[in-house]
């Protein structure tokens, strides 16, 4: 069996498509489903069972899996809201139980692969997996540095694969759920099509209207690079960052979504950035890959923006 924590949200769903696409059905899926219409996620995939997240954090305690066989679980699973700041919520949510998940997985010596952030890195200008760089910005980031630290404590008695991923900024199909935290890829598309423009925060930290940039990957990537860790031999452990490694701005998310949809370019837009974000918003991000591209099956370099916007696009006019 394998596990999927998240199941039926943006990344665990994909995850959940791309294992089905190797044959892998054998699958339990594990979410809180109080939002219900994350379901939607779940409708075309195919696994054995689903777990409530409170039903399962209960069943580990009780050691109902002491004889399932196992063999990967991949924890995506998290509060990932950065305007969230209840922290007793956030710390159980994504502190807490992770480390429920952590000691299961290192007692069976089952391949554990976690969802870190780029959040950790908050107010730093350089990416690189070090302690020196680790500036998280919100309690959602410190609680997914916490986590990566208590892993990091336990690693000389690590025998088994257990990998943290740092996630830049995810796009794809599968996030209409989330929202006003949905990817600006599909809050831009959205805008668009609904009123055929886009609208973006102009300049700031020294970047002009809507040059501000990140690192955005496409979930498929993200995807398959959670399988590939997941299946390594011999095990490893370790913080990575997963991005492409290239910073591209907001106005180049426009002009690709006009293009992919095949539509004409139109001006964008260009807002004041609201009262009090600016002194916690990332103007610039860019993930340092190289530790991850040295990771045996992994030396293929993710999508670019302009692939991935359009295999986007093609998603949603496919319905997903």
């Amino acid at each position: 069996m394998i596990i999927v924590t998240g199941g039926a949200g943006f990344i665990g769903a994909n995850l959940i498509a791309a294992l089905n696409d190797q044959g892998q059905t054998d699958i339990l899926v594990v979410d809180n489903l109080e939002k219900s219409d994350k379901f939607l996620n779940l409708r075309d995939l195919q696994f054995a069972d689903y777990h409530d997240k409170r039903e399962f954090r209960e069943a580990l305690r009780q050691g109902r899996f002491k004889e399932t066989p196992i063999s990967a679980i991949y924890h995506q699973g998290a509060c990932s809201d950065t305007m969230e700041y209840n922290g007793l919520y956030m710390m159980d949510n994504n502190y807490a139980y992770s480390k429920e998940l952590f000691h299961f997985a290192f007692a069976r010596k089952i391949p554990l692969i976690y969802a870190s952030s780029a959040a950790t890195y908050g107010a730093s200008t350089t990416f690189t997996q070090h302690p020196d760089h680790e500036k998280p910005l919100n309690i959602y980031g410190y609680s997914k540095l916490l986590f990566d630290r208590y892993v990091q404590q336990h690693r000389a008695n690590i025998q088994s694969t257990v990998v943290g991923l740092r996630y830049f900024n995810v796009y794809g199909p599968r996030e209409s759920h989330k929202g006003r935290m949905a990817s600006m890829v599909h809050q831009l598309y959205h805008q668009i099509l609904q009123t055929g423009h886009a609208r973006l925060f102009a300049g700031s930290g020294g970047y002009s209207d809507g040059e501000q940039s990140r690192d955005f990957i496409h979930v498929s990537d993200v995807a398959r690079i959670n399988i590939a860790l997941a299946q390594q031999s011999p095990p490893i452990q370790g913080i990575f960052n997963v991005g492409t490694g290239i910073s591209r701005s907001f106005n180049a998310i426009v002009q690709n979504l006009f293009t992919a949809m095949n539509r004409p370019s139109q001006p964008t837009h260009y807002i004041p950035m609201p009262e009090g974000l600016a002194a916690k918003y990332q103007n610039f991000t860019q993930a340092d890959i190289s530790h991850l591209l040295s990771i045996p099956g992994l030396h293929d370099r993710p999508m670019t923006l302009e692939q991935g916007i359009k295999s986007f696009v093609q998603a949603k006019e496919a319905g997903l």
